[in-house]
């Protein structure tokens, strides 16, 4: 139920609801982006074996993707603000935990913990703009949200390769630790409850299971959260071959690393926000279908010219930028076609959605890392599967059906 003293239609990019909700999004891409520039130093401090780096990432994803399953339930029965602040406490924790690691896998054990803290702010700001927004605004809300939370990646590389340079690689994670700090304060003294818990029934493991079981079966559910999941995982892919790619194959220094990473970063906000902007004349599902074509087209592209050999730098730069540009339209428009008709049940619905779409991620990065040859074939070969995926998921089982129905 949403909260009535706040109005539904205040989407102003300076409300402080939206703004809080984009800094506590953008904690958990943060956690990636940040300490991205940092794995050679990473593998060096720990006399670790190139590319083992990665194997920290993989367990952020399935921390990401096992965590949402739980915050979904707890902020439907107990309201929005008590498990993200609880997640925020275990996200503070862990970052601790990962700055004072010793090896790769102590690292590997606390990133899993640390995202497993770090995903109650996904899964739970999802759920407030679903108690608060119907189907069109939460797209435009979300859409908003990505120019909030765009500064995380931009930023992110940027100052890691700076801190990384100047102090140690350790000194990342201390920082991602305040920042989670502030999000805890922040919420504690300033976001308000959405969600009535008076009339919710007592948390049953049983029922749990059952209303996650009826999602698995919902066809509309699990079609825009499978195209919305996988047009993010090709992005993911991006993200988990791009420090090899640029760093390592291209020998682009690491502090510059940051600047690839952000102008992508800002193609994915501009895009969001012609979203937005065209959501107030058209239906999100609309806006979705067309543009999914994107990510598999420019993926077959990439493939095509890194098995050939004539994959050059810029080439790569540009169809890297368009790929992740799309997603600026498909991230918001998917996930608020996945809501929108489990409204009542906002958290558990936004946490399977998470939860789903970051296995698939995880699956993406593993897949990149297992495929390793020292070329830029394996991160093509998975964005390609991946927008190529996307498509075919909208197309078989939303698309399909309903032309069968006409």
């Amino acid at each position: 139920m949403a909260n009535n003293n706040t109005p539904p239609s205040d989407l102003s990019l300076l409300s402080g609801w939206l703004l809080l909700l984009g800094a506590l999004t953008g904690l958990a891409p943060l956690s990636i982006d940040m300490y991205l520039p940092g794995f050679p130093a990473i593998e060096k401090s720990l006399l670790a074996q190139a590319g083992s780096a990665e194997l920290t990432l993989a367990s952020y994803f399935i921390g990401l993707a096992i965590g949402q399953l739980f915050y979904g339930p707890l902020s439907d029965r107990f309201g929005r603000r008590l498990p993200l602040m609880v997640g925020l406490v275990i996200y503070i924790a862990a970052s601790i935990g990962c700055a004072f690691a010793g090896s790769i896998p102590e690292l590997i054990i606390w990133r899993f913990l640390q995202a497993l803290g770090g995903c109650a702010g996904m899964v739970v700001t999802l759920a407030i703009i679903r108690d608060r927004c119907s189907a069109n605004d939460a797209a435009r809300a979300l859409s908003m949200l990505i120019l909030v939370m765009g500064l995380a990646p931009i930023l992110a590389p940027l100052i890691g390769g700076w801190i990384v340079t100047t102090f140690d690689w350790r000194a990342l994670f201390l920082t991602l630790a305040f920042a989670g700090s502030l999000g805890l304060l922040a919420v504690y003294f300033h976001l308000e409850e959405t969600h009535d818990t008076r009339h919710e029934p007592p948390l049953v493991l049983r029922h749990v299971l059952r209303n996650y079981g009826r999602l698995m079966i919902d066809r509309s559910f699990i079609g825009y959260t499978l195209s919305g999941g996988l047009a993010r995982a090709g992005m993911f892919a991006y993200i988990a071959g791009s420090p090899f790619v640029f760093i390592e194959y291209y020998e682009i220094p690491a502090q510059h690393y940051g600047w690839i990473f952000g102008i992508n970063a800002a193609g994915l906000i501009l895009f969001s926000q012609i979203n937005a902007w065209r959501l107030k004349k058209h239906d999100a599902t609309v806006l979705l279908s067309r543009a999914l074509w994107l990510p598999g087209g420019i993926g077959l592209i990439l493939l095509g010219l890194s098995l050939t050999g004539h994959i050059t730098l810029p080439l790569l730069l540009v169809g890297i930028f368009c790929f992740v540009a799309s997603i600026g339209y498909i991230g918001p428009n998917s996930s608020a076609a996945t809501l929108a008709t489990h409204g009542q049940q906002a958290g558990t619905a936004s946490a399977l959605m998470g939860s789903l779409q970051f296995g698939l991620a995880t699956l993406a990065g593993g897949l990149v890392n297992l495929l390793h040859d020292g070329t830029t074939c394996p991160m093509a070969i998975v964005m390609a599967g991946c927008g190529i995926g996307a498509w075919l998921a909208h197309r078989l089982i939303i698309v399909k059906p309903v032309s069968h129905a006409n």
